[in-house]
């Protein structure tokens, strides 16, 4: 639209006789289109939906699975994409991932995702260097569809606990949204934010069309160059 109404501007200038018509032209209004406002969870449902660790393998895997996507705001490419060796628990915990185009950022472990990630690794002692982090019943990396099918799960259990949760549609990338507004929340900076998340640049429109007033919620540590601290939200 923008590139038409530029042309019906140069068509007015170069004939005059089509003067008339061009201004009815440019008298249509733009339709404007809004993105959609992502959806986000609450710390107290988010923390529902990564429950507690089982006895079982699976649920053990399930937890710190999503327990490290809402810490770190991965993407489901990047957090299915962690090796072993991409977790470093001291003498500062952080997880390396790998995001779109090769790159790399490195994210600051929460307390406990420490604890879940030192028990995983206890569990599991014949994971080497180069093995997957959260691999499937055969050894090898999860999928996209197994992610999402156990994030469903996670999240069917949750609504026992959390019946705001019932009916709503709550995907991988919710959770990534959740992170970066828990992070807003704390009051962290945008721009650490985009760092956090793997963003090209803050301009994350999702995120200041819907940020909401400072609900005083648990604050999410910031990362980034300028390695500000603030309080861990604790679970």
């Amino acid at each position: 639209m923008a590139a038409l109404r530029t042309f019906l501007k140069f068509v007015a200038h170069k004939d005059v006789a089509s003067l008339h018509i061009v201004e009815q032209a440019l008298g249509v209004p733009m339709k404007r289109f809004e993105r959609p406002m992502l959806g986000f969870l609450t710390r107290e449902e988010m923390l529902a939906v990564i429950g507690t660790p089982g006895v079982g393998w699976v649920s053990q895997r399930d937890v710190l699975l999503l327990a490290l996507m809402y810490n770190t705001g991965a993407r489901v490419s990047e957090v299915i994409g962690v090796k072993v060796a991409d977790v470093v628990l001291a003498p500062a915990a952080c997880v390396h991932l790998h995001g779109k185009g090769r790159k790399q950022r490195s994210v600051p472990l929460w307390r406990s995702t420490v604890r879940l990630l030192r028990a995983w690794l206890r569990l599991n002692p014949d994971l080497g260097p180069a093995s997957a982090l959260l691999p499937n019943r055969e050894g090898e990396a999860m999928t996209r569809s197994n992610v999402t099918q156990r994030l469903a799960l996670a999240v069917q259990a949750a609504t026992r606990t959390q019946p705001s949760l019932a009916g709503r549609r709550i995907s991988p990338h919710t959770l990534r949204h959740s992170t970066a507004m828990h992070l807003l929340q704390s009051g962290v900076d945008i721009s650490v934010i985009a760092l956090w998340l793997g963003h090209e640049s803050d301009d994350n429109p999702s995120v200041h069309r819907s940020r909401p007033r400072d609900e005083g919620e648990g604050a999410v540590p910031a990362a980034g160059p300028r390695h500000r601290r603030t309080p861990l939200p604790g679970r």
